[in-house]
């Protein structure tokens, strides 16, 4: 029998103007063989401190933020048993309800694959450069960025 601890995780890096759906995610996920998979989808939400968004658009140094993420993906990995995960996330514009940011992370149990999968997306938002504008109903749009 293999020893799952020892095994190499299998990771997948998508940064682009279209990333696959969450089915594709999850078809990834399920290879594995695993227990637990956890996916996060991040969307654009109607509504920011009282404003109405429009539409978010995200920039990217697209080289530098899929090997931060790559190295986001090594870093969980050594933290947690994790069998697969993946970060998927879209530059361009995302209006409002579609998916910006897919994480998912399949381990044995679930509880692993959920603290990995929250680690990954509070981690990504202060590492990964990428930006996100904000366009609001008002006309007025404000960028935010992490912390990296």
């Amino acid at each position: 029998m293999i020893d799952q601890m020892h095994t190499a995780a299998a990771f997948d890096v998508r940064i682009g103007m279209d990333i696959p759906p969450a089915d594709a995610a999850m078809a990834f996920l399920a290879k594995g063989g695993s227990g637990g998979n956890v996916l996060f989808a991040g969307t654009t939400r109607r509504f920011t401190r009282g404003e109405e968004t429009v539409v978010l658009s995200y920039e990217a140094h697209v080289p530098l933020a899929k090997a931060e993420c790559a190295r986001l993906l090594e870093e969980a990995a050594i933290r947690w048993p994790i069998l697969r995960a993946l970060i998927w996330h879209r530059i361009g514009e995302v209006p409002v309800s579609e998916v910006s940011v897919l994480i998912g992370v399949a381990s044995a149990h679930r509880q692993p694959a959920f603290n990995a999968c929250n680690w990954l997306i509070d981690t990504l938002k202060h590492r990964v450069p990428i930006w996100k504008r904000e366009t609001f109903r008002s006309g007025s749009s404000s960028w935010h960025e992490g912390s990296w």
